[in-house]
């Protein structure tokens, strides 16, 4: 008796402590996925939106009818908010208790599931003053210490380094957004170039910087393939000068070719460039002008990457124009390894990116893509470990991580022991 007590006493300590590891290590590995749920912004919306109604919509039922309309409408909007954040929130808890409440609340009100939503109050914007149009200085100001930087870029055919340092090549044709936040909106528009059937190019490169209290008006900027404007599309190269400074500024190193805007206000800045026959972007901007954006701004390249369905995953054939196939090697992938490994020694992304275009157009000029996009990363990110990175992962981004799977593993050989009998 007392071994089997025991054994039984061990049981379930080392099962115990299989459960414990398994749920920090499933804590840990999912710690990032959670980091990007902004439930807390649909709860602040609706308390805003509440606030307008004073006691009238939340008492049972019992206030006037307009006050429980507007109740309504406030719980439509609260509502669609949580779904915009359905797939980042996957998993947490104050997530899904909001959901729940929210049900429980449009049945207590008897509220249509259909009809008007409501909007948050805006914000009240205080007049600015001092340095409030340089955003790094008074980052600095108020934090003692520089913002933390992002990176995206969008290069070749076309491929994305998101802000969160992932990597793709998608196949996206037409108009797509690459930031959409509070301050700006950055929009791209691809289309198939002749040679290859996954060559696509970017030819357009929209850029609009949103009106932002007294530091900017609103200013656009438009690049189009074979013409890299050194110019806003009014014609002026610079704006929203404040005590003798300007918020934006657009200069040239290659006009007609290469544009550099710099976004004072926001500490941000852009580069676009042409490279053989493609358009490329390159962004730098403060982690928290990056992030600035709402639930329902969820298309984001530079942020979430490309659409699964829009992502390739391996090297296209050598297009049958490319003039790889006139080379001396017996295989034009052999020629392109050496052409690219030539331009960028290093075997990470870039390089990776060289030999995708490469192939796909048989046009050796593809590969300067790469090499500009390397370039403005070594520009941009201050840490130079960062700059490289090695394509790791998987082909879709869905298995689950090492830690995981090592927890489980765990779990499952102490299963195994009690049900076999080993203590026995």
């Amino acid at each position: 008796m007392g071994t089997l007590a025991l054994c039984s006493h061990y049981s379930q300590l080392s099962w115990k402590r299989s459960v414990i590891v398994a749920m920090l290590l499933f804590h840990l590995c999912c710690l990032q996925v959670w980091a990007s749920c902004r439930i807390l912004r649909c709860n602040s919306d609706f308390v805003a939106v509440t606030l307008d109604l004073g006691g009238s919509g939340g008492g049972g039922g019992g206030g006037s009818r307009e006050g429980n309309a507007g109740y309504c409408s406030a719980l439509r909007s609260y509502a669609m908010c949580t779904r915009r954040m359905a797939r980042a929130c996957r998993g947490d808890l104050a997530y899904h208790s909001a959901v729940q409440g929210i049900e429980d609340l449009l049945i207590q009100h008897s509220c249509p599931r259909t009809g008007p939503t409501a909007q948050p109050r805006p914000l009240p914007q205080a007049p600015i003053s001092g340095d409030a149009c340089i955003y790094e200085k008074g980052y600095l100001q108020r934090e003692g210490r520089t913002p933390d930087y992002l990176h995206c870029g969008v290069f070749g055919d076309p491929h994305v380094r998101t802000f969160r340092d992932e990597f793709q090549t998608c196949t996206v044709q037409g108009a797509w957004p690459l930031i959409d936040n509070e301050y700006l909106y950055v929009q791209a528009t691809s289309a198939p170039m002749r040679g290859g059937v996954y060559a696509t190019a970017l030819i357009t490169i929209t850029i609009i910087f949103k009106n932002w209290r007294q530091c900017i008006e609103q200013q656009i900027y438009q690049a189009e393939l074979d013409n890299v404007p050194a110019a806003f599309v009014d014609g002026s190269v610079t704006s929203g000068e404040r005590q003798g400074q300007h918020s934006l500024s657009v200069h040239s190193d290659l006009p007609g070719h290469q544009a550099e805007i710099r976004a004072a206000h926001i500490g941000t800045t852009l580069v676009v460039r042409q490279s053989g026959r493609s358009l490329g972007l390159s962004v730098r901007s403060p982690s928290a002008i990056a992030e600035a954006f709402t639930p329902e701004q969820d298309l984001q390249l530079c942020v979430y990457g490309c659409p699964p369905s829009q992502r390739l995953e391996t090297l296209p054939s050598p297009s049958s124009s490319s003039s790889l196939s006139s080379s001396s090697s017996s295989q034009p992938s052999a020629a392109a390894h050496v052409h690219c490994a030539a331009l960028l020694p290093a075997r990470d992304i870039y390089y990776q990116a060289c030999l995708f275009d490469l192939l796909a157009t048989g046009d050796l000029n593809s590969s300067t893509a790469a090499v500009a996009a390397l370039e403005d990363a070594r520009g941009m990110i201050s840490d130079p470990n960062k700059v490289h990175l090695l394509l790791v992962g998987n082909a879709d981004g869905s298995s689950p991580c090492l830690p995981l799977i090592l927890a489980v593993a765990v779990l499952s050989e102490h299963l195994l022991a009690l049900w076999t009998g080993q203590c026995l």
